[in-house]
């Protein structure tokens, strides 16, 4: 049955939020509905044991990125975009990070927005030039975080929140007409779920209530 807009607007959406890196990436999950926002999860993709290789790098961007997508089946992807500094070689390596963790919600046919680091610095906290900090202590206040003492070691994942938080302000605008969410593909295509990670085992789909 296909609910009225304004009842479609009350079901529950999963955004996930990204804060690209090549040695700590952040992440974030929140399901919003209606005005009302749960954080499902915030941390960090900790790649400094991985030295200076950085396919390794980017294999575990993808892979983790894909484990996310499955456990939380995110309705739209939010990212942050490259900071471009003076060195381009990095500037290089966080493209291609950003680029792979795009890539793993494209797989899932999850449409997704690149928001400029002043913007979803503005959108938080009302200011572009925000410290990490900052950030950190307006989610806390906003979403009621553990104290920013407490969480200083993922500022990269409240980075990750501010991404997610800064795209539900923007009710979607950006996101792109003929969007399908990951929940929807898998309820479209019941034989393509993909192959587990190695270690893992898939879980079984649930049955839709009568």
């Amino acid at each position: 049955m296909i609910l009225p807009l304004a009842s479609s607007e009350l079901l529950p959406k999963v955004i996930m939020g990204v804060d690209p890196g090549t040695q700590v990436m952040g992440y974030a999950v929140i399901e919003v509905q209606g005005q009302r926002v749960t954080v499902l999860r915030y941390d960090v993709i900790d790649m400094k044991k991985l030295g200076t290789n950085h396919a390794l790098k980017l294999k575990k961007i993808f892979e983790r990125m894909v484990e996310l997508i499955e456990e939380f089946l995110p309705d739209e992807l939010a990212i942050e975009a490259p900071f471009y500094g003076a060195n381009v070689q990095s500037m290089l390596k966080l493209g291609r990070a950003q680029g792979v963790a795009i890539a793993a919600c494209l797989s899932r046919q999850i449409p997704y927005v690149e928001y400029a680091p002043t913007k979803v610095k503005q959108s938080v906290t009302g200011t572009g030039t925000a410290t990490k900090e900052h950030v950190a202590h307006m989610l806390r206040q906003t979403l009621q975080l553990p104290p920013v003492e407490q969480a200083s070691k993922f500022l990269d994942a409240t980075d990750a929140l501010a991404v997610a938080l800064c795209h539900h302000y923007q009710k979607g605008n950006n996101v792109k007409a003929g969007g399908k969410s990951w929940g929807k593909f898998l309820a479209d295509n019941p034989g393509k779920l993909a192959a587990p990670v190695a270690g893992k085992k898939v879980p079984a789909k649930k049955k839709p209530a009568a």
